[in-house]
Order: structure tokens, then C-alpha cells, then sequence
């Protein structure tokens, strides 16, 4: 069945001399492994590796079969071009670390059409704006309301927020944090999208929030892997 989709892409593999396997996290489908024929050839109209940098975002014409674990894509094109997002070092440094989180956290194959402009229109904010040194923190924060773990602030004052249980608490646990980290915790929750520049952080206490973060995501999900591209990442923004 021929149709229409908007795809992000996650990842991509070289498959035998000149084709190509994507991961895309798609609006109508959710998760989606397409076989894109001839993308290494010259003579190819697919040819345009452009197309395929990790978290581009196409319009795509595919050959969809339900029962088929490979897809096909029959045409492409930019549904968004970046200015600067896979251009900027800091920025497609933030790319690359944002991919592998998607690919290792997102296993819907079904549609999920707020996750997907949530992806988007974060990455058309991210290649538009300035000030990014946090944005990843947000960005993986606001994610969570999406994978159904989003922390609910307390009603009254708390001394820990339980990473396994995903609830602000006055008992101390084996995966609580406290101090400073719970107060960014709740401050990130408190404050609009838009408004993550106002955090203030060094380096060092961007990683520490990170890697509790990144925690965050393998309790919650048990099969989330930490990202590889994390240490570059931090390497980039010291």
C-alpha cells in the first residue's frame, strides 16, 4: 500500500554495497525500519545522503505492509531543513546524543502523533535557538511525559526524589537523590520549555544531572541503554 509519512530519522546501516536501512520514528506509524534501495549509488535519485543524517526530518512516500519487517520508501524529500543543528558542533553533538536516546527508548510501532511533534517541534526550536547547553536536560525531562513516567511535583516539602519509584519522598532509598539535584529536579518541572535557558549549571553539575537523568530512563524502562555519545558530549561541552 502506497502512502504518505513524516519521519525522523534515528539511525541508520549500511545493508550489502549501495542500500541502506533506517530506524525512523514516524507520525503515522510510531517506529518503522525502511530499506531505502541504491542510497549509496551516484546514479541514484535516493542517492542524497543529506537525507539520511540522524534526526532529519523527511516526507517520505512508502510501500507499507503490515506484516513486512522491512519497509520501503518509494520517495523522499526535507519536510524541515536545518540551519544549523547538524552544522553547529555543539548542536549536532546534541544530535547525536538525542538519536541514541530516541532509538534506545522508543519501541512504539503504533501511532503516537504527540510524541512525534514533540520530537519535531523540539528539534526545530534546538536548531533555532542559542543558548543550548541544557536543552538536553529538558528535552529528556519533558520526554518522559511521553513514556508515561513524568515526576508529579509533591504537595507538601520533600527531602528525596525516588528514581525507581518515580515519586518525591522524605525516605531515603537505594536510587534517591537529594540536595541540589532534587531542587533542579523540581525547578525543571516548574518552568515552561522555553524557559530552560534560565537554569544555571557549570559543567560539572550538567553531567551529575544528566547521568541522573540517564538512570532515570533505565529504571523506568529496564531495556533503555545508556548512550555511548554521552562521553562526547560532555567532552564538547567542558
Amino acid at each position: 500500500m502506497l502512502s504518505k509519512n513524516k519521519a525522523i530519522v534515528l539511525s541508520k546501516v549500511k545493508y550489502n554495497d549501495n542500500d541502506l536501512i533506517l530506524k525512523c520514528y514516524t507520525a503515522e506509524r510510531g517506529l518503522i525500519s525502511y530499506l531505502v534501495r541504491g542510497a549509496y549509488s551516484s546514479k541514484s535519485k535516493s542517492g542524497k545522503m543529506g537525507y539520511f543524517q540522524v534526526l532529519s526530518q523527511l516526507q517520505i512516500e512508502e510501500d507499507f505492509k503490515p506484516n513486512r519487517s522491512l519497509q520501503y520508501i518509494r520517495e523522499i524529500k526535507s519536510l524541515f531543513i536545518y540551519n544549523s543543528l547538524q552544522t553547529n558542533l555543539h548542536k549536532s553533538s546534541l544530535a547525536m546524543f538525542l538519536a541514541e536516546v530516541l532509538t534506545s527508548a522508543l519501541k512504539e510501532e503504533s501511532k503516537n502523533e504527540d510524541l512525534f511533534n514533540y520530537i519535531s517541534g523540539s528539534l526545530d526550536y534546538l536548531d533555532h535557538e542559542t543558548e543550548v547547553a541544557n536543552f538536553h536536560l529538558m528535552f529528556l525531562l519533558q520526554l518522559t511525559k511521553y513514556l508515561g513516567f513524568y515526576p508529579e511535583l509533591p504537595q507538601e516539602t520533600t527531602t528525596y526524589f525516588d528514581l525507581e519509584s518515580g515519586l518525591f519522598t522524605n525516605q531515603a532509598a537505594l536510587y534517591t537523590i537529594e540536595g541540589l539535584q532534587v531542587e533542579l529536579l523540581q525547578q525543571l518541572l516548574k518552568m515552561p520549555f522555553e524557559a530552560y535557558p534560565q537554569i544555571k549549571l557549570n559543567a560539572q553539575g550538567r553531567v551529575a544531572f544528566l547521568n541522573v537523568l540517564l538512570l532515570y530512563f533505565e529504571l523506568q524502562l529496564g531495556y533503555f541503554k545508556k548512550p555511548k555519545s554521552v562521553e562526547v558530549l560532555n567532552q564538547v561541552w567542558h
